[in-house]
């Protein structure tokens, strides 16, 4: 706007630069070339030497170094858990050892005896003849199915199918759990006191050899199989410690009368239901075993009636079976004085097939209790199906109403609504007045 003045007023108008080439790079045409500089072989080699960018990348620092940057009191916790730790390690080492080897103990002072008696013992079928198998380790002949608790099997005998014996040890390999057991049941009845102890259970054949053992008798020798059947009944001899909670526990003991016996020591008493069951079964070899037991006798039973109580008329036929229940001792050496006991437990099977056969004075009561117990089932069986058939009529007639109203129309509907309304009310009178 300057210069248009200017220019109106004759005022002198600057020179522009003139330029030879294209007017757009005319700004550039007095600017001197450039000169390339001089490369020295210093910075080049240098250039070349240079490590890549470390753009963007964290450096090093104290961080990284975790010993440096860590002590011991960053560890406190682990410090004081640790320990607690190894001790329960080596707990439970030492406890599982040592009920291996208190199981071994048993089975070593056992097996002959148990070898003797029947042709198989353990779960494996011994190979080879019969000093093969009483050469056998005794240690193999157990079972650990739990860290406190062994099993074992014996078959192959006369009037015994087979026969169970299992091992129940202290939790040593859990003193947690040891202490808790210990404790309760200085406050809680329902505890029992925990204990070491072997339960031995005889399954006696009473005549069913054919349906339990098919092979039984009709091998090469075809040997003749004898009469295995005795009278069903409900005896035993038990520590007066545990007399009340055995009573408590099972059916088949509440079936009983206690007595005390002159012949037994004072701490045990019979359980039986018949006197003359208990002057067949207390045979004078039995009376001394139980004697040379002592404190580590605490039941020998012999029943045909289930343990819990029967509901259905299935769990009221008879099923024979011994059961032997002895406190552990600490060392093979120790189990003299339980051997006797446990022989006449092996043995009893034959005593039972001989002689527990009486005459029907004796057995009348015992089989009232039988005959009773089956009525109270069957009563309660008759109930339940007359119920079942109540529920059923019931639902029937209820089908067969839905399916007369959907035919009719909504007054028909209405006024058999109001007739069944009536109906009920009237019912619910006469119950009233028959109840005033």
């Amino acid at each position: 706007m300057a210069d248009f003045v200017k220019g109106l007023f004759g005022g002198q108008q600057v020179a522009k630069p003139s330029s030879g080439g294209d007017d757009d790079f005319a700004d550039y045409a007095g600017a001197p070339e450039p000169t390339p500089a001089a490369i020295s072989p210093v910075t080049s080699g240098a250039s070349a030497a240079s490590p890549t960018s470390t753009v963007g990348q964290v450096p090093f620092t104290k961080w990284y170094a975790v010993w440096e940057r860590t002590g011991i009191d960053d560890f406190k916790l682990e410090l004081y858990v640790l320990p607690f730790i190894v001790v329960l390690v080596i707990v439970h080492l030492y406890g599982t050892r040592k009920n291996r080897s208190k199981a071994k103990h048993w089975m070593k002072a056992h097996a002959p005896l148990i070898q003797q008696e029947f042709a198989q013992v353990g779960y494996k079928r011994p190979k080879g003849s019969e000093s093969d198998a009483a050469a056998q380790d005794p240690s193999t002949l157990l079972r650990e199915t739990k860290v406190d608790e062994f099993t074992t099997y014996a078959t192959g005998r006369q009037n015994v199918a087979f026969v169970d014996f299992k091992l129940s040890l202290a939790k040593r390999h859990n003193p947690i759990m040891r202490v808790g057991e210990m404790i309760l049941p200085l406050f809680l009845d329902s505890f029992p006191t925990p204990g070491e102890r072997l339960e031995a259970t005889a399954y006696a054949f009473d005549g069913r050899e054919s349906s339990i053992s098919p092979y039984y008798g009709k091998g090469e020798e075809k040997k003749s199989v004898p009469n295995s059947t005795f009278d069903g009944f409900v005896f035993a001899v038990v520590h007066k410690d545990l007399m009340k909670r055995l009573r408590d526990e099972r059916y088949d003991l509440s079936l009983t009368a206690t007595k005390d016996h002159a012949k037994l020591p004072v701490w045990t008493t019979t359980m039986s239901e018949s006197a003359a069951v208990t002057d067949a079964l207390l045979t004078p070899e039995l009376i001394k075993a139980i004697h040379d037991a002592g404190d580590k006798f605490e039941a020998l039973v012999v029943t045909d009636q289930p343990i819990d109580q029967p509901k259905k008329l299935d769990d009221t036929v008879p099923r024979k079976r011994i059961n032997l229940s002895l406190k552990l001792e600490s060392t093979s050496s120790s189990y003299e004085n339980t051997l006797p006991i446990f022989q006449q437990f092996l043995r009893l099977p034959d005593v039972l097939v001989s002689t527990a056969h009486f005459r029907p004075e004796a057995l009348r009561r015992i089989k009232a209790t039988r005959d009773e117990q089956i009525a109270k089932i069957r009563k309660l069986d008759e109930d339940e199906k007359a119920e079942e058939r109540k529920l059923a009529g019931d639902k029937l007639k209820k089908e067969k109403r839905d399916a007369m109203l959907s035919r009719m129309s909504a007054d028909e509907q209405r006024k058999y609504l109001d007739k069944e309304r009536e109906r009920d009310s009237k019912k619910k009178q006469k119950k009233q007045t028959v109840k005033g």
